[in-house]
């Protein structure tokens, strides 16, 4: 052996024995942590196989050894809401934690309406977004991962963050509101898990166990656990992707063109109009996919010249590139976040302005979504966009198709984003989602059901409260009765509820037609909040729960509804209760005349005799829904049939 060779050898051997010994935690547990008071709290992580491990806390000592995997923790008796604390933690090395507090803990999941962040909604709430300061409320976000093959037992990243004006626009909205409401009543530290991800549906939040009671979405996660064929979707639809925009650039007539039509002295005599915001379809453009400029001249004030300014272009389908004077000033890449752009000092010109708007539209209906802001602002005057512009096709192309959102399957975020928060103990979790199950509504009750009893058989806790968000309102109003899946999906929700520990704040008064995210998260977190006060910390005579059919009497001419979380009765916003349809077997569904009783309802149409149905607020976006308890919670959507069980 060469003689350098042995000694080199042992001290990379200790080297690496060394960082073996390093003592580790799991990323959840670091420096301002929230611990569940009034449960048993345990402390766990890595080490060296069999090293002796010696952890403080509290003026306590406790004393444990990794066993021979190097696994190890330390179980720590229910503490009193308190803090900040330090922890130090002694091995071969020695770790510290910081800022640990005691409080309530709350698992915050769903998809996009849950992920929100304060962010999106700071025009709405501008002056929460600018003061915010609570040590006391703190989030930990959960990294957008999935994994269809092994349950993992820790993140790859994340930190503890406390609620402050640097930080507050990263808070999920929904989750912080409902925090807010919660410490300020019980004055105790209320940490956030913000575990959700946009655009996933139930399945992928479920276990592998739990989803064998669900062959279609069990396969799909079999079929998902070949990282290779992963591979090989996403390495597709990336190609096509790429391969589409690079074509719809080449043929562009906007950027071909010299000058090109983003620039200010570009000649547009002869575009034709349109009046924004609107779609382009059906006219001018029928269905057109591609890119399609927009050009407006306007003279701006003096007062807005040599400034800064705040540019809204509400939201725009899909992608849009906006230039003024022929500098880009913003874009965005898809079709829901809101076109919030910064113009810089010295881009806008004393006299005359030209705003040119690139918009590439991959399927569906491309456009300017209504009823959205649009306008150029200082901070003391605003310039409105609206109204007439002109426009140009700058190339048609066939529609893009879609990605396969790979990270949406079934069990992948369970695995990876839920699993590794199973040793710790909660309060419990509040949830929205649902959206992205609309299709598949006739499916969802079962699925939901079994999600809730997936997560507490896991978690080991019995039944912690589990409250969720009905769906809201969306899309464009209808004017008779009609099927719908959004109403479909807000039933199973509702029947959800017979769940012990389980409740549902009703949003049917809380949504926009025009956007899938409404941006009133403060009563959706002040609702869910009221279902924690009375579900989660006991508080049995608070009116919490909307009012929801109890008992009902299908009589010959009339429908009896006695409806439950009515204590105080119920009432009609803006004149007698609407919305009601009824049918029967001979006749399909009506418009009902109702009447309210105290608790109860009635519900009959002259020419429905031995009716057999009644629906509630049964839309998309129910106009007129204007059932609610005198305490101000709306009553849920809902349908009843004779033959349902009471």
């Amino acid at each position: 052996m060469n003689k350098f060779y042995f000694p080199l050898l042992i001290c990379f051997s200790m080297g690496l024995n060394f960082l073996w010994g390093q003592i580790r935690l799991p990323r959840f547990i670091s420096d301002g942590v929230v611990f569940q008071r009034e449960a048993p709290l345990k402390i766990w992580g890595w080490a060296a196989p069999q090293e002796a491990i010696t952890l403080q806390f509290k003026g306590a000592t406790y004393t444990t050894q990794a066993d021979n995997q190097g696994n190890w923790n330390v179980v720590i008796a229910p503490q009193a809401a308190g803090g900040p604390y330090e922890m130090l933690l002694q091995a071969s090395n020695q770790r510290k934690l910081k800022d640990i507090m005691i409080g309530d803990l709350w698992i915050c999941s769903g998809q996009s309406n849950m992920e929100l962040p304060m962010d999106r909604v700071k025009e709405k709430y501008p002056e929460i977004v600018r003061t915010a300061n609570n040590p006391m409320i703190r989030q930990f976000i959960v990294p957008d991962l999935y994994d269809f093959n092994q349950v993992h037992n820790d993140f790859e990243q994340g930190d503890w963050v406390a609620v402050s004006p640097e930080s507050i626009s990263q808070f999920s909205a929904g989750a912080y509101f409902f925090a807010q409401q919660l410490q300020e009543k019980y004055q105790v530290p209320i940490g956030i898990v913000n575990v959700a991800l946009g655009g996933s549906p139930v399945e992928a939040w479920m276990s592998e166990a739990a989803l064998k009671a669900f062959p279609d979405a069990w396969e799909e996660m079999q079929q998902f656990k070949d990282t290779n064929r992963v591979k090989g979707i996403q390495a597709a639809d990336q190609k096509r992707s790429a391969a589409w925009y690079r074509a719809l650039d080449e043929k562009d007539h906007g950027l071909q063109a010299q000058p090109q039509w983003s620039a200010a002295a570009m000649d547009d005599s002869d575009w034709d109009p349109f009046e924004l915001p609107n779609f382009w379809n059906p006219k001018p453009l029928d269905d057109t996919q591609g890119v399609v400029w927009f050009r407006k001249k306007f003279v701006a004030p003096t007062a807005f010249v040599d400034r800064p300014l705040k540019l809204m272009m509400g939201r725009i389908v899909d992608q849009d590139f906006v230039y003024l004077n022929g500098k880009l000033v913003g874009t965005t890449g898809y079709q829901y976040p809101p076109r919030r752009y910064t113009v810089e000092k010295g881009i806008l010109q004393k006299g005359e302005n030209t705003l040119a708007v690139r918009v590439i539209n991959t399927s569906g209906r491309g456009g300017f979504i209504l009823d959205k802001p649009y306008y150029l602002a200082t901070d003391q005057d605003t310039l409105d966009l609206k109204g007439q512009w002109k426009y140009r096709l700058g190339a048609p192309s066939d529609p893009l198709a879609g990605p396969t959102f790979v990270r949406w399957k079934a069990g992948g975020l369970y695995n990876k984003m839920l699993a590794p928060l199973l040793p710790y103990k909660i309060k419990g979790c509040i949830w929205y989602q649902g959206e992205s199950n609309v299709s598949r509504s006739k499916q969802y009750a079962a699925r939901f059901a079994a999600l809730i009893n997936n997560w507490r058989t896991e978690w080991g806790q019995g039944d912690f409260p589990f409250l969720f968000v009905q769906l809201a309102n969306f899309l464009a109003p209808t004017h008779r009765p009609v099927e719908s899946d959004w109403a479909a999906l807000r039933q199973a929700q509702w029947e959800t509820t017979a769940l012990p520990n389980t409740g549902m704040a009703v949003a049917i008064d809380l949504g926009e037609w025009n956007d899938i995210h409404p941006l009133n998260k403060a009563d959706v977190g002040k609702r869910l909040a009221l279902l924690a006060e009375k579900i989660a910390y006991g508080d049995t005579t608070l009116e919490a729960e909307s009012p929801a059919p109890e008992h009902w009497d299908f009589e010959k001419k009339q429908v009896l509804i006695r409806f439950s979380g009515a204590q105080k009765g119920l009432l009609a916003k803006g004149g007698p209760p609407a919305s009601f349809a009824i049918r029967n077997a001979e006749q399909d569904f009506v418009w009902a005349k109702a009447q309210i009783d105290g608790h109860q309802v009635r519900v009959w149409h002259p020419e429905i005799e031995n009716p057999t149905v009644v629906r509630y607020a049964w839309a998309n976006n129910p106009e007129n829904a204007n059932l609610y308890a005198l305490n101000g919670l709306p009553a849920t959507p809902f349908e009843i049939k004779k033959t349902s069980p009471q």
